[in-house]
């Protein structure tokens, strides 16, 4: 996977590091490890600077969680309760687990998308639900962009620090994202597998 994102970096610079992170926010399985990890690596060459590269890099990942935060925006969590009533059991969710985490979203709304983007898998799609449940769009381009920065700016120094070294993460992030992914997929097989009907409030 990393060459092409190496080829897409030197050919694009800030550009190609801004365009990346936005596909590793729409798609997740793009690592943003991997981009920021090989900016470090650049800005330890001296062929990028890290102040534009923190700003390409956070510009990036905040458009492509707006992109599913829109989404779920434009959705609105009320449109789910026709899709939860007929497909409850095989989204293993009920009425009351929406209701549940709206109240979530409520309280701790900007908490909640902070800290998830320091998760792997899950920084992404908590925008979904930020949008679903109306948070006010600045608090959550205010806090995914904190958050964002934080993680960008570990990331390249990482990079920096490890020179061309840190270009081997992508020997052990693969078997990370997929142990991630199993992890979510044998969640949803226990509760599928669980699932007991019953009458929602």
């Amino acid at each position: 996977m990393s060459d092409w994102i190496v080829q897409l970096i030197d050919a694009g610079g800030y550009w190609g590091i801004a365009l990346l992170m936005v596909l590793e926010n729409v798609f997740p399985p793009i690592p943003s490890e991997l981009i920021m990890g090989i900016g470090g690596i650049r800005v330890g060459q001296g062929q990028m600077a890290p102040v534009p590269l923190l700003v390409a890099g956070t510009i990036g990942t905040t458009i492509g969680n707006g992109f599913w935060y829109l989404i779920g925006h434009r959705l609105g969590f009320e449109r789910l309760r026709p899709l939860v009533a007929r497909h409850g059991r095989w989204l293993t969710l009920r009425w009351r687990d929406i209701a549940w985490l709206q109240r979530c979203f409520a309280r701790h709304g900007e908490k909640i998308v902070f800290f998830f983007r320091f998760m792997p898998a899950f920084r992404t799609i908590i925008s979904l639900p930020a949008g679903l449940f109306h948070m006010r769009p600045w608090r959550f381009a205010v806090w995914t962009t904190g958050g964002a920065l934080i993680w960008n700016s570990l990331l390249v120094a990482g990079g920096y620090y490890l020179g061309a070294r840190f270009e081997e993460i992508d020997i052990w992030l693969g078997p990370i994202a997929n142990i991630s992914v199993a992890l979510i997929a044998i969640v949803y097989l226990w509760r599928l597998v669980t699932w007991t009907e019953e009458p929602e409030a």
